[in-house]
């Protein structure tokens, strides 16, 4: 038994341990973060240069108050540290067809976004096709019956400048980060629990557990049934003409058919890049952390080009500059899990983010830091709870 002892232990140090850890830091709590790579990573799923941030979250009302309050921690980091975080370049969200309906299994996405900014007064502007076409003409070819959303207050966030920052904050505020060790096994009892890794052993009086992808394999039941991991591909493309796709563009979400896969997400071009980023989502197949096929191939690319840019987006070319892997953890309502392990209390489970976590995390760690300290956060996150899988439905 080693003889390090700690209140928390934070397991996974990627978008939500590393808020975590830092809102616990900040607050006095004796704690250590642990990640089996060196965070900032590219071997989980919060790496990939940007992530899209926007306060009306399509995916349910429960998002709206933790999407408001991230952006608020990103441009208090921004403040204390210089970093730049969160770029407010605008988010525009379009359904080209009438047939595109889904995205993170919610239906009507592009009318469920504008009528949550209609409930919670965020501001924003209803396009319709020749409105888009005119203000962004990057997506001249999207059909004429396209609806759009236009969030000026919304951008995108940089994933792995995020957690650096918040794991340098906390390292200053005391925080113990080991990196490069693999948590095998969790071993509670009442009071503590053991932490076994690497042919040591650490205990804390409660574990916090976000480890994405490795989540299942490490909490075992019900987790191993509720989680399915999703891999995911990332595209840089070659702009052909930038000035048709200007850094100053917004990030954005196009739906074009029936199912998740008929939508593509993207960015701007970063400074200095003549690519943008775009990517789509897929669940139709599930891996495991050993099985994960890390390159993307020739034929993935063409076919993205193919079915997600051609008459969809202009100015881009067919070539990839540059591609990568991550993986999305999804549960079977596409919501978020954070709740205390069912049989084993003094753990707690902050996965899975089924896609949609990065521009929620930095306040769901401070909700969990105020959990440990105060025994109760100022944000409500009961519906992120296992219950409503025992009950049948979803709750958010």
């Amino acid at each position: 038994m080693s003889d390090l002892n700690y209140d928390v232990a934070v397991i996974g140090l990627g978008a939500m341990g590393a808020a975590t850890l830092y809102q616990l830091a900040k607050r006095g709590v004796k704690v250590v973060g642990i990640d089996r790579f060196t965070p900032p990573h590219d071997q989980g799923s919060s790496h990939g240069d940007t992530r899209i941030t926007r306060q009306a979250v399509g995916e349910g009302d429960a998002y709206a108050p933790l999407v408001r309050r991230a952006q608020q921690i990103w441009r208090e980091l921004e403040a204390e540290t210089g970093a730049e975080l969160f770029e407010q370049c605008g988010v525009l969200v379009m359904t080209s067809s009438e047939t595109a309906t889904s995205h993170h299994g919610t239906a009507d996405f592009t009318e469920r976004t504008l009528s949550q900014a209609r409930r919670y007064g965020i501001d924003h502007e209803a396009l319709n096709a020749e409105q888009i076409r005119a203000r962004f003409p990057q997506f001249a070819p999207v059909l004429d019956s396209a609806t759009g959303y236009f969030e000026a207050g919304g951008g995108y966030v940089r994933p792995e400048r995020c957690i650096a920052t918040q794991l340098q904050l906390a390292h200053q505020h005391g925080a113990e980060v080991l990196t490069g060790v693999t948590v095998t096994g969790l071993d509670a009892h009442a009071d503590y629990v053991d932490i076994q890794n690497s042919g040591t052993t650490l205990r804390a009086k409660r574990v916090i557990v976000s480890a994405g992808m490795w989540n299942a394999e490490l909490l075992g039941a019900p987790f191993d049934r509720l989680l399915r991991v999703c891999r995911q591909k990332l595209y840089w493309f070659e702009l052909a003409q930038p000035s048709i796709f200007p850094e100053k563009s917004p990030t954005f979400i196009l739906a074009h058919g029936p199912t998740d896969e008929d939508l593509c997400y993207g960015f701007p071009p970063l400074p200095g890049e003549n690519c943008m980023k775009i990517a789509t989502e897929h669940y139709s197949s599930a891996t495991t952390p050993q099985a994960l096929e890390r390159e993307v191939s020739a034929e993935e690319c063409a076919e993205m080009f193919r079915t997600q840019l051609v008459g969809k987006i202009a100015g881009v070319l067919p070539r990839a500059v540059k591609t990568a892997v991550c993986t999305y953890t999804v549960t079977p309502d596409f919501h978020f899990i954070i709740d205390q392990h069912p049989t084993r209390p003094n753990i707690t489970v902050v996965s899975a983010c089924s896609g949609h976590g990065f521009k929620h995390s930095a306040a769901i760690g401070e909700a969990l830091a105020q959990q440990v300290v105060d025994g109760h956060s100022e944000l409500d996150l009961s519906a992120f709870s296992l219950e409503r899988f025992a009950a049948g439905e979803a709750t958010v």
